[in-house]
């Protein structure tokens, strides 16, 4: 099922590659990506050890597998190629609401260089009308306190606590 460098669920998603200003094109995620500084974004999120080729190839083979349910879109600086911001939408399927399904924005991340040009917001609407197309009645997301007015201006609003138990 995965090709070489084809794009996590871009043809169902509506996924296709669009011009954010002059300067970015904000895309599914590809294998070629890896080379492009995709996990050295993601480490400004969490800091996690690299990974190896096989094991990025294996995951992308994984999320690719499950189609539009799960979209990371990425955003490239088209003067150099390489990536300036990531973020994935992931599409739960409830029982309540008559089956209905839930989007959930996960490891949005602008780099610290690009910060500040409404990327950020850009990836965000994106990943939001994708959970829409796939007929999502919401869209959630956990973030810090310090990122509460960004995501105020992408539309969301603040709904209950969050709660984690990590291992």
């Amino acid at each position: 099922m995965e090709q070489p460098d084809a794009p996590i669920a871009a043809a169902e998603a509506g996924a296709a590659a669009e011009i954010a200003g002059d300067a970015y094109i904000i895309r599914a995620l590809e294998l070629a990506d890896l080379s492009k500084g995709f996990c050295d974004l993601l480490a400004q999120l969490s800091p996690s050890p690299p990974l190896s080729e096989e094991a990025f190839r294996a995951r992308f083979a994984e999320l690719a597998a499950l189609g539009a349910d799960h979209l990371v879109l990425v955003a490239e600086e088209a003067a150099t190629g390489r990536l300036a911001a990531a973020g994935a939408v992931l599409v739960e399927r409830k029982f309540i609401r008559r089956c209905g399904l839930v989007g959930h924005l996960e490891d949005v991340v602008v780099d610290a260089a690009a910060r500040g040009r409404g990327l950020g917001e850009r990836l965000v609407r994106r990943l939001v009308e994708h959970a829409r197309g796939r007929g999502c009645y919401k869209v959630i997301l956990n973030c810090t306190t310090e990122l509460k007015g960004f995501y105020a201006k992408c539309g969301f609003e603040e709904k209950n606590v969050q709660m984690g138990l990590y291992f």
